[in-house]
């Protein structure tokens, strides 16, 4: 081959990989043919891609979020400990759809009945761990549509624990769907080490005996793509092929939403494809406070400085990573603060800027009571400062 054939072939590939790099570059957003899907960044709840995210559809069994984050909050709570022995009831047996056939009468500890609902999404197992904790199944959903309220769900509505359902008033949307799995991982981290179990065998002990029943994750994510923490899967003929799934690369956490996907292929591809998207254009600026302290001056205390404390954390998502060394955070103290103040009292903040544009702030507070300064104190100061 002549040295101008080389030149005109590597020329060639050349250009090959730079409309590679082009047509699949960071910045090129997914293609999307599920109805609706949101990409959420955990820390801060910021959405960085959504379509139709508001549009109200069927969930299938990534009802079972809610199920799940009210299970871990009465384990929380107190009400309930993992090591309790569940009774299988008769309406709970007779679920049909994803299941782990449980036995009526059949006894399972919590922990155990997690792992059903989470892994192989038994709809049998999340009604009995709603009588379990509500005493009926519509007492629980009751608890669910409550538990939604308060996050502000507000286009979701429930009529059953485990998303078996067709009815047309069981219904939410990809957003609240990001919003209760953010609640979900957020408040129970420890969800992940269930959500990752891929094959799990549990035992069926009544009447007929002890069987073992192999448990395996819905969640087909955990062998495809690599940085997967989870989360929930769900299918049914009205609700379609929908998953929430949950991703950690580079202390990045995302929550990738798809609904009513045409195909269990799709759902997957289309929430890998999300997840790269985020992660490739993503980068979550924190400030760890907690811990930290400032000084202020305070008129008529006891004493001269008083020792604060930072209100929360400081974390920002960018979405130009070139955007990180932009930004400056900046403590500014109130002045003229008079004793008496309250435990909390604003006395500063931290005032964050990328470049000339304030981007968010902590407020910074008193750690305790502050009290006024009594006679007795102005007199010890007095004495103090006399010079002998």
């Amino acid at each position: 081959m002549g040295f101008f054939m080389k030149k005109i072939l590597a020329l060639f590939f050349m250009l090959f990989f730079v409309m590679r790099i082009t047509a699949f570059g960071e910045d090129t957003e997914p293609d999307i043919k599920s109805k609706s899907v949101v990409l959420m960044e955990k820390t801060t709840g910021n959405i960085i891609y959504e379509k139709n995210s508001d549009e109200k559809l069927s969930p299938a069994s990534i009802t079972k979020i809610m199920t799940l984050l009210l299970i871990f909050d009465n384990i929380k709570s107190g009400k309930i400990k993992p090591d309790d022995v569940v009774t299988t009831s008769e309406h709970a047996k007779s679920m049909g759809g994803s299941q782990v056939f449980l036995e009526t009468g059949e006894e399972q500890t919590v922990d155990t009945l997690i792992k059903c609902i989470i892994i192989a999404s038994g709809n049998d197992a999340s009604v009995s761990m709603a009588e379990y904790i509500g005493g009926s199944e519509e007492k629980f959903v009751e608890m669910m549509n409550e538990k939604a309220k308060s996050l502000n769900m507000s286009n979701t509505h429930f009529e059953d624990c485990c998303g078996l359902t067709e009815s047309d008033n069981h219904y939410t949307t990809a957003k609240d769907v990001a919003i209760m799995s953010r609640q979900l991982i957020s408040d129970y981290p420890e969800i992940h080490n269930y959500s990752t179990v891929w094959m799990e065998n549990i035992v069926h002990n009544t009447d007929k005996g002890s069987k073992e029943f192999t448990l395996t994750n819905t969640n087909k994510l955990l062998k495809q793509y690599e940085w997967t923490t989870g989360l929930k899967t769900g299918s049914t003929s009205k609700a379609k092929y929908c998953v929430s799934a949950t991703a950690k690369k580079n202390d990045i956490d995302l929550i990738a939403v798809v609904m009513c996907a045409p195909d269990y292929k799709t759902r997957f591809n289309e929430a890998e494809s999300l997840l790269e998207y985020g992660f490739s254009k993503c980068a979550l600026f924190s400030d760890k406070l907690e811990g930290k302290h400032e000084y202020v001056k305070i008129k008529n205390c006891k004493k001269k400085k008083i020792k604060c404390e930072y209100e929360s954390d400081f974390n920002y998502l960018l979405t130009d990573k070139n955007d990180m060394n932009t930004i400056n955070g900046t403590v500014k103290m109130k002045k003229n603060i008079t004793a008496p103040l309250k435990k909390g009292s604003i006395v500063g903040e931290k005032i964050y800027t990328a470049g000339d544009t304030v981007i968010g702030k902590v407020n910074i507070i008193t750690s305790g009571e502050v009290q006024k300064m009594g006679y007795i104190d102005i007199f010890v100061r007095l004495i103090k400062n006399i010079e002998i």
